[in-house]
């Protein structure tokens, strides 16, 4: 069923919902995946912030905000699947094991020669490149990152800063970007380390998404007995989004939270794709534009697309406005709520559960009592600093 207002379009497959008997991306991976994280230089579980002066206003428990803002000094979460990817790829290379093999074996003198040697390069629209220019500086390796049209220089310089990458960006839209990237790879013999999958292409891109499992993992620990019953997920290619909506359901399979997926809808691919109706992702042509830069991606991800499909009960494709007002509430929060710093990409799943809690028929829909719990995941901070100063009206950290 479908419901059209004026800021967004929501699509209801909650009866359709198909638990899944079998986790693609499950408690024991993140074990291992958080194994790994831990090893990394810098290494710290993100807060988990409780809004509970925002949750008593709008009538429920609590809402939690997993804030990854602060993952690696990266202002973004993207630095885990890089980093665990290339971990993966390295050993893979080099004959290791992943699972006796730590960060610091592959920086001893015996492998630092050949992870110099070694070339990765992707396609991203920001947040993904600059974990990969990251995770190549850190294990000593070489990055060539190409950005679509239309990407802010802020966001190019931010990931040269990051780590040993080096950014360009093309004339071409994010899917355009991707098969050149792809493209390059095949041609000088660079490691194509991208994060979605197509035909053919599939197992880095399941360990980009596998990364992302340290968030759930650390998630379980910091929420202890409490349980999300509502948990909203934004989506670009669904490389995170899927792993954590399927590590989630593992975690709390007794009851799993109903999930949401989130979009712009102008790059709403996962919800087109449902829209559709024949069990295929579809894409989305053209060059959308949206203030969501880290979501402006035109397909979905093979590997998560069966995952979110199936599991997930609704999908969202939202105004620019709405994550507009998730960045403000963020920014000046209710009561003795802490204030974080979302980006365009972060805030729109705040923006999205607010329309949520203060729409009566959707409240229904959702099943809202007063003791629902709501996940938030904060995916990045300030990675545009001058559209968030547009958008807030303060800098980060000011009153």
């Amino acid at each position: 069923m479908e419901y059209h207002f004026s800021e967004f379009d929501v699509i209801d497959q909650s009866d359709d919902i198909k638990p899944a008997k079998s986790h693609v991306f499950s408690k024991d991976t993140a074990a291992i995946t958080l194994a790994f994280h831990q090893g990394v230089p810098g290494y710290a579980p993100t807060q988990l912030v409780h809004l509970h002066s925002l949750a008593k206003e709008m009538g429920i428990r609590d809402i939690l905000v997993k804030d990854e803002s602060t993952r690696f000094h990266l202002k973004a979460f993207k630095g885990l699947g890089g980093s665990y990817a290339m971990f993966r790829i390295l050993c893979e290379k080099l004959g290791l094991n992943p699972e006796t093999t730590c960060f610091n074996d592959l920086r001893q003198e015996s492998y630092a020669e050949a992870c110099a040697e070694m070339h990765f390069v992707t396609a991203t629209d920001g947040n993904h490149g600059k974990g990969v220019s990251w995770a190549a500086g850190i294990f000593g390796c070489q990055a060539s990152i190409f950005m679509p049209a239309g990407t802010v220089e802020s966001r190019r310089q931010a990931i040269e800063e990051a780590g040993s990458g080096t950014a360009v960006i093309t004339n071409l839209n994010y899917d355009g970007t991707v098969a050149y990237a792809a493209r390059m790879a095949e041609e000088k013999g660079w490691i194509l380390i991208q994060d979605t999958a197509w035909e053919g292409y599939e197992k880095y891109p399941q360990w980009i998404s596998e990364g992302y499992l340290t968030m759930a993992q650390e998630l379980k620990e910091q929420a202890g007995v409490l349980k999300p019953t509502h948990v909203f997920l934004q989506a670009g290619v669904g490389s995170m989004a899927g792993a954590v909506l399927d590590g989630l359901s593992d975690i709390y399979s007794d009851r799993p939270p109903v999930f949401s997926i989130v979009e712009p809808c102008a790059a709403a691919c996962f919800y087109a794709s449902v829209q559709a109706g024949d069990g295929r992702p579809h894409s989305i042509d053209g060059n959308p534009e949206t203030i969501m830069a880290g979501l402006n991606c035109g397909t979905p991800s093979k590997t998560v697309w069966p995952i979110i499909r199936d599991q997930a009960s609704f999908f969202w494709a939202c105004d620019d406005e709405i994550t507009r007002n998730g960045m403000r509430k963020y920014a000046r929060p209710c009561g003795d709520d802490l204030p974080i710093t979302a980006g365009e990409s972060g805030a729109v799943t705040l923006g999205t559960a607010m329309a949520v809690l203060e729409h009566p028929e959707l409240r229904k829909i959702y099943g809202i009592t007063k003791d629902s719990v709501i996940l938030l995941i904060n995916t990045e901070g300030d990675t545009d600093p001058e559209d968030y100063l547009k958008v807030v009206g303060k800098k980060p950290g000011k009153g």
